[in-house]
C-alpha cells in the first residue's frame, strides 16, 4: 500500500491533490511543530493586480506549538475578506458560481483550530476532484520518534510498504532505514499542463480554487503531473 504523509495547508495548490490521488492513503500529519510564515495558513490567489495571499490569522503563542493546536484568531473578519476577495476576482471565471456558494459553506463554521479548517476544505476540493483516497489524521496513529523514525512507525501501523515523498524531503530522509524495514521510497513529480486563467500569462503556484474556478468539471484533466515519479529505493 502506498502512503502518503503532510501536513494541511490552506486550500493548496493542484500538486498537494495529485500528490493525495497518487495514493492509496493519506495522513495530515498534524501534530507537528507549526511553522510560521508557511503554507499552515495561507495561501495564493491570482488577480489582476497579481498575487494576493489570503492570510488565516491565528493564535501562534511559542515555538514548540503543533498545528493542530493553533487556534484560529476569529476576532478578525477574515472569512469575509477571503470571500470578497475571491469574488472580485474571480466571479467572471467560467465556472465560480458553481463551487463558491458551497466553498463558503465549508470556510464557516467556528473550527477549533488551523488544522481542522485546512482538513474541512481539503477534504471538500477532494470531493468537487472526485478523489477518493482515504485519509487520516496522524494524532490518531501515536507515532513516536523524529523525523524518518517517526515516519516509518507511521507507516508500520497502517500497513506501509510504500513511501511517497515530496520531493524537497530528500534533506533529511534517511534512505537507510527505508531500505532497512522494506518500505519503498518514492518522491513526487510536479510537472504540469497550463490551463486557461484569467488575468494575463500563466500563473501555477496558486490555490486549487483558481482551477476549480476557470476549468470546473475539467480540473483532473490538469491535476496529473506529466512526468512519472522517481523510484529512489527499489
Amino acid at each position: 500500500m502506498k502512503v502518503g504523509i503532510i501536513q494541511s495547508n490552506y486550500i493548496p495548490w493542484r500538486g498537494y491533490f495529485d500528490f493525495i490521488d497518487d495514493v492509496d492513503l493519506f495522513i495530515f500529519h498534524d501534530d507537528l511543530q507549526y511553522t510560521k510564515g508557511d503554507w499552515r495558513n495561507r495561501n495564493r490567489v491570482k488577480t489582476p493586480a497579481g498575487l494576493q495571499w489570503l492570510t488565516v490569522p491565528v493564535r501562534y503563542t511559542h515555538r514548540e506549538q503543533l498545528i493542530d493546536q493553533v487556534e484560529l484568531d476569529d476576532s478578525q473578519p477574515w472569512r469575509r475578506k477571503h470571500l470578497n476577495l475571491l469574488e472580485a476576482n474571480y466571479r467572471s471565471a467560467r465556472y465560480f458560481h458553481e463551487y463558491f456558494r458551497s466553498f463558503e459553506e465549508v470556510l464557516s463554521p467556528a473550527y477549533g483550530n488551523i488544522s481542522q479548517l485546512n482538513i474541512a476544505l481539503i477534504r471538500w476540493v477532494m470531493s468537487r476532484l472526485d478523489i477518493k483516497t482515504p485519509t487520516l489524521i496522524s494524532r490518531e496513529l501515536n507515532a513516536v520518534g523524529s523525523k524518518t523514525v517517526r515516519l516509518i512507525d507511521a507507516l508500520k501501523k497502517v500497513n506501509g510498504t510504500i513511501y511517497l515523498s515530496g520531493p524537497a524531503a530528500a534533506e533529511y530522509l534517511d534512505l537507510q532505514s527505508f531500505s532497512d524495514h522494506g518500505i519503498r521510497l518514492e518522491y513526487k513529480s510536479y510537472d504540469y499542463p497550463d490551463y486557461t486563467q484569467l488575468w494575463g500569462d500563466f500563473v501555477p503556484a496558486v490555490s486549487v480554487l483558481d482551477l476549480l474556478f476557470n476549468a470546473g468539471p475539467d480540473a483532473r484533466k490538469y491535476l496529473k503531473s506529466l512526468r512519472p515519479n522517481p523510484i529512489i529505493l527499489p
